[in-house]
């Protein structure tokens, strides 16, 4: 099997990144600079028309947009290695359920409260209202979060799944570039904490 990656660090591909270390299979890296615009190559264009990473090749077959490629990576070869639970399982279910809202739901707050505050961008694009209130939501989602770790190590079952790698890389991206305050939420940053510094992830920040 033929597996390369297409990545740029410290972003979403990271939690991709993660994920692929933590499976142990093998795979060729490939880092697309950004600022020097290769995203917008034809050679890359043909693999992720968006122009955006991460990007996924499995023998040939090009996948893009980091959740996808989360989800194709569990059920291709997380369930032996227990990253992942079996199809037609309730932990499946809850695994589909808690990795979408942390992408759709609560990633989609994160990136609301960055476009509209952080200084990448033009000061004339953030909207002050529009933080607010995605300030708002985050916290709501935060309490719905840390109702569900609070007396549990993980989202799913018992053990570590790739739903925790995805949401708790999310998560950490948002604390170290938003700079958000999640202090009144002892079990979600204990989880971040247990997360982050499993050896997969360290490798993945080393190397990045």
């Amino acid at each position: 099997m033929s597996i390369t990656f297409y990545y740029t660090p410290r972003t979403s591909a990271t939690r991709v990144h993660w994920v692929l270390e933590e499976l142990g299979v093998r795979y060729e890296k490939v880092k697309v600079d950004l600022r020097a615009g290769e995203q917008h190559k034809p050679e890359f264009l043909a693999i992720n028309p968006n122009g955006k990473v991460p990007a996924l090749v499995v023998d040939g077959t090009p996948m893009f947009e980091s959740l996808a490629i989360i989800l194709y990576l569990g059920d291709r070869f997380g369930v032996d290695k227990g990253l992942w639970p079996r199809v037609g399982t309730g932990e499946h279910a809850e695994a589909l359920t808690w990795i979408v809202w942390g992408s759709v739901t609560l990633g989609g707050t994160i990136f609301r409260i960055f476009f509209n505050t952080h200084e990448w961008f033009p000061a004339e694009s953030r909207n002050a209202a529009q933080a607010e209130a995605a300030r708002k939501e985050f916290e709501a989602e935060l309490k719905i979060l840390d109702q569900r770790l609070t007396g549990r190590d993980y989202l799913v079952g018992r053990d570590f799944t790739l739903v925790d790698a995805a949401n708790s890389s999310a998560l950490a991206w948002a604390l170290t570039f938003i700079k958000l305050d999640i202090s009144a939420y002892p079990a979600v940053a204990a989880w971040i904490d247990r997360c982050v510094n499993r050896p997969a992830n360290r490798a993945v920040s080393a190397a990045s």
